[in-house]
């Protein structure tokens, strides 16, 4: 009678695209957090639903441009 919490596999995480990015880039949550200026834990919560288009596109960009100036 008690409750499966266990993902479907059917089921993507919520925000693939900053995961993949994140991943691509070399970079963890804390260290994206530290570069959108907030706690880990606020990130973290934030990606467990799936983000506005726009917001990801942001976090995207603070990724790629990250890694650009500090790849020179």
């Amino acid at each position: 009678m008690g409750y499966s919490y266990r993902r479907s596999k059917a089921k993507t995480r919520c925000n693939e695209r900053i995961y993949s990015a994140a991943e691509e880039y070399g970079l963890y949550h804390w260290q994206i957090a530290d570069l959108l200026g907030m706690r880990e834990d606020t990130f973290s919560k934030k990606l467990r639903h799936e983000l506005p288009e726009e917001e990801q596109d942001l976090i995207i960009a603070t990724i790629r441009s990250y890694r650009k100036e500090y790849s020179e």
